[in-house]
């Protein structure tokens, strides 16, 4: 093994590494307006996420993100504050995805998450489960959007040897 990747693997976050009750700022992000109207043209086409003139006449009054796109900018929230350095095996489902207040152009999303719960697999003892709660809030402070989901996790294997 090379010496990168030994670092890379000793930096790695396990499933030992989410403590319940732990809270983390994850990351910002800046929401463009480019990147609204692009990502609902694809896959959200209400006028109210592609037509900033006709959103003005909408129940939000302006231009607004897509709750799925809302979705995506918080994946990518979580790959770079910690998905991708971790011995993640991918999640079997969100429990939960609420969208509270509309998301425009101009917001600066930020990411918290909080472990909720974590527990060996009954089945796979290699694997962990973790329960975790994402709040995204705006620059003012105001939740915007909750998601619960869980995530199954690689437990570091000196804790697989003394299990």
């Amino acid at each position: 093994m090379s010496s990168t990747s030994a670092s890379i693997r000793d930096a790695m976050l396990w499933f030992e590494d989410f403590p319940e009750g732990e809270v983390k700022v994850l990351g910002s992000k800046l929401v463009d307006a480019d990147e609204v109207v692009a990502f609902a043209r694809d896959f959200d086409p209400q006028p109210m996420h592609t037509d900033p003139e006709a959103a003005k006449d909408s129940y939000f009054g302006g231009l607004i993100a897509s709750g799925w796109h809302t979705c995506a900018m918080l994946m990518r929230i979580m790959c770079d504050g910690f998905l991708l350095n971790s011995a993640s095996m991918g999640s079997p489902g969100v429990d939960s995805v609420n969208w509270i207040r509309p998301v425009r152009p101009g917001d600066t999303i930020t990411v918290t998450r909080t472990t909720l719960a974590a527990r060996t697999s009954a089945s796979r003892p290699d694997m962990g489960i973790v329960k975790t709660s994402y709040a995204i809030r705006n620059q003012q402070g105001e939740l915007v959007m909750e998601m619960v989901g869980n995530g199954m996790f690689q437990r570091r294997p000196a804790a697989k040897a003394t299990s």
